[in-house]
């Protein structure tokens, strides 16, 4: 058999379960850390509930994966995951779904190792949203999803430092509301609402038109020019201000009509 038939014959293999995102659709793409509970629970001494290193961590992977090559609108982190919302025009790799998950996922796990010092490892999975409200849905879901894990999280640690057993910890807190769990926090000397807000709703990050002032020495001038920068949001907004937060960022891009 001569090479050309044989190459066409084995691409078809390859490219059998080739799948495409549909074009018009929003793609997010959402990466999890895999195996961190082994390594954020053994292998490293963070602080708990939260550690300030570990989100340093993501939120470097997460600013890598906005500039390594796709056209990604807005960035958002919590705990150990990513979420990335593609511009819907973006067209890299043809929007092959194959590629899509093994380049951002090789991207994220080479850039927290690099970050972190030791070897980790990124999953991805793809999400195609049909319009501007589903975009909206998705990230206030997920930054719920924090909220949740962060109030979790607080209980179950305050409640681990009392003493008490993995499972009687689980027990205490199993069923309760989100108000009485605050309430447990209060009566401990803990104000939730005063926690840092990256605990509570995660991190943003997304592009920002900014001027700069430059010198140009052919004219011996002081010159002022317009640049695309990187902007890490600390202190996200919730509810209604966060969907406000979302559309606007799509407006900017001149997609909120699509």
């Amino acid at each position: 058999m001569d090479f050309d038939t044989l190459d066409k014959q084995m691409r078809s293999f390859e490219q059998s379960l080739d799948r495409t995102m549909p074009q018009g659709s929003y793609i997010v793409a959402r990466l999890d850390g895999h195996g961190f509970t082994r390594l954020t629970k053994k292998e490293w001494n963070l602080e708990k509930p939260f550690d300030a290193r570990f989100r340093d961590c993501m939120i470097e992977t997460l600013r890598h994966l906005m500039d390594c090559g796709f056209r990604i609108i807005y960035g958002y982190t919590q705990s150990d995951e990513i979420s990335l919302l593609f511009h819907l025009d973006d067209a890299t790799f043809g929007r092959k779904e194959r590629k899509l998950l093994s380049i951002l996922a090789s991207e994220a796990s080479v850039a927290f190792s690099m970050k972190a010092g030791r070897s980790a490892i990124f999953d991805c999975r793809l999400i195609s949203l049909p319009n501007v409200g589903y975009v909206v849905d998705y990230f206030r879901w997920r930054q719920e999803d924090s909220h949740r894990n962060s109030l979790n999280g607080h209980c179950y640690w305050l409640l681990r430092g009392q003493g008490m057993t993995v499972s009687d910890v689980q027990k205490r807190l199993e069923g309760i509301s989100n108000g009485e769990k605050n309430e447990l926090l209060i009566s401990n000397g803990i104000n939730y609402n005063n926690l840092p807000s990256w605990q509570k709703r995660g991190v943003g990050m997304y592009f920002k038109t900014v001027e700069k002032e430059g010198f140009n020495p052919q004219t011996n001038q002081t010159t002022t020019c317009i640049r695309r920068e990187l902007y890490l949001e600390t202190e996200l907004p919730l509810g209604d201000a966060y969907t406000d937060y979302i559309i606007n960022l799509l407006n900017e891009n001149n997609h909120a009509g699509k």
